[in-house]
């Protein structure tokens, strides 16, 4: 398999950045000016820059098991430290979190798999909890529940975003826009969360 990824790199050198390869020096020269960070789920299904079709320098990606934005009060800095870098050193305008169906982490919580021998995983997957409940509320069939659980998880890790000093501060100044996704790694369509109805919408026709 790391072959393979070597092989891979090969063709990256060969084909992309050849083609690429004024763009890529300028990125490099000039620094990076991405326009969105995009908070996703370390599922491998998963790709920021092939889902949207970015290229090199337009995203800050950050990715974690369950695309998850601790509270600020958490021990768990990481994330709140790439807040601080992309909104307050790199200015981007958008921050966008993105879920995705069959999300592993959220199925764990709403099966409630036991995690005892996992106290990292188990700890981490703590602000899931909360939106798998709410999700309850509407019925625990469980393709259902999961599909909502998926979808309020995401509305709380926005939530949670504002418990940040920068991104508040971003917000309220009309820096920064915020956007709830989810991603069908089934049917490849997106979700958006519409605000003014209240639900996520499919963004773009099925292919």
């Amino acid at each position: 398999m790391v072959e393979d990824l070597i092989v891979g790199h090969g063709r990256f050198r060969l084909e992309y950045a050849a083609d690429e390869r004024a763009y890529l020096e300028r990125l490099a020269s000039d620094g990076q000016r991405p326009g969105t960070l995009f908070v996703g789920c370390s599922d491998s299904r998963v790709i920021p820059e092939l889902l949207t079709g970015a290229a090199p320098g337009q995203l800050f990606v950050v990715r974690n098991v369950a695309n998850i934005i601790p509270p600020s009060d958490s021990s768990a800095i990481s994330v709140g430290a790439a807040l601080e870098f992309a909104i307050g050193h790199l200015a981007i305008a958008h921050l966008i979190v993105c879920g995705h169906d069959r999300c592993g982490g959220v199925e764990a919580v709403v099966d409630g798999a036991p995690l005892e021998a996992e106290p990292d995983l188990a700890a981490w997957l703590a602000p899931v909890r909360l939106p798998v409940e709410r999700a309850a509320a509407a019925g625990r069939e469980r393709t259902a529940w999961l599909r909502r659980s998926v979808e309020e998880s995401v509305l709380e890790q926005l939530a949670n975003s504002l418990t940040y000093p920068v991104v508040q501060a971003a917000r309220d100044a009309g820096r920064l826009d915020l956007h709830g996704w989810v991603y069908d790694i089934e049917t490849f369509e997106l979700r958006a969360f519409d605000p003014a109805l209240d639900a996520f919408i499919s963004v773009a026709p099925a292919g």
